[in-house]
């Protein structure tokens, strides 16, 4: 997978990113941190489709207050994302944000 051609980071609203292809993909910040890639973040969308009623934890901020405090291109594979909420354990690989391209209208 070919890295991205450009990264912005939005702190307060989230990731812009162009791909080698032209396409510009924009990744809102509480999508980004719905989508953590992480071992919990996972766990958590597997119960809640086994389980709609499933408790979500808060973890202590509101997703329209959700915000990004650091990022890192780590490697040439990946994103690292610190959010606001304590959230840092998930590595983004640009093939898993191909992935997660979040559906435009």
């Amino acid at each position: 997978m070919n890295p991205p051609v450009d990264i912005d980071i939005q702190r307060a609203k989230g990731v812009a990113i162009r791909w080698p292809d032209g396409r510009t993909v924009f990744y809102p910040v509480a999508y980004l941190r719905r989508m953590s890639p992480s071992a919990d973040a996972k766990d958590l969308r597997t119960q809640l489709a086994q389980n709609p009623l499933t408790v979500v934890p808060a973890g202590g901020v509101a997703p329209e207050a959700l915000t990004i405090l650091e990022a890192e291109i780590r490697g040439n594979y990946a994103l690292w994302l610190r959010f606001s909420d304590g959230h840092a354990t998930g590595l983004y690989s640009w093939e898993y944000l191909r992935e997660i391209e979040p559906r435009t209208p």
